[in-house]
């Protein structure tokens, strides 16, 4: 087990790690910007003080290992382009929700299916010393604005189903939306990323 704290994980491109004081320019940056906010749950942020107390919130929840966010840092710059959550993390029922966003100028490049083949690998490995070993993880779940194309096409492409559709799921700033529920499950995970002879 890794405390969430203290969580790093790897990519080609990237470095998943948990956000620190010094990433509240950059999150205020993605979550300020009307379009990659356009599908999220809230309106853009307005204020730079809502990064600053997003970052002091996740503290706690890292701390009680309940939600994970980590700052998704591009290698190249060493600035962060998005974050990525594990969150609602139910260990007796071992599911997990995910959710993530990424700035407008760091999309269509594959960085979050990069990011997020990290953190569901990660998830599903239940060997003694892997970050979430001692939760067992089963299934990831995912809620997603169904007009939002692009985040099913990288769900669908890392094995997630639809499983439904909730109607009328969400009211944000007056405008009603549907959630699509996506459900991975670990056996179909480790079918897909098992070695082929």
């Amino acid at each position: 087990m890794t405390p969430f704290a203290e969580l790093r994980l790897d990519t080609p491109r990237l470095l998943l790690r948990p956000l620190v004081d010094t990433d509240a320019d950059d999150l205020f940056a993605i979550f300020s910007d009307p379009p990659v906010m356009r599908y999220w749950s809230t309106g853009p942020w307005t204020d730079r003080a809502q990064a600053r107390r997003l970052i002091e919130g996740d503290r706690a929840a890292l701390a009680g290992r309940r939600d994970l966010r980590v700052g998704l840092e591009l290698r190249e710059t060493g600035r962060v382009v998005g974050t990525l959550s594990l969150y609602k993390i139910d260990a007796p029922c071992r599911r997990a929700d995910i959710g993530y966003a990424l700035a407008r100028v760091s999309q269509g490049a594959g960085l979050m299916n990069e990011a997020l083949a990290a953190m569901i690998g990660a998830a599903f490995d239940h060997r003694p010393g892997a970050p979430f070993d001692d939760l067992k993880l089963n299934r990831v779940e995912a809620d997603v604005d169904p007009r939002n194309a692009p985040s099913c096409r990288a769900l669908e492409r890392l094995g997630f189903q639809l499983e439904g559709r909730l109607r009328e799921r969400w009211w944000v700033e007056g405008e009603v939306s549907d959630s699509a529920m996506y459900g991975l499950l670990r056996a179909d995970w480790l079918a897909r990323t098992a070695p082929r002879n």
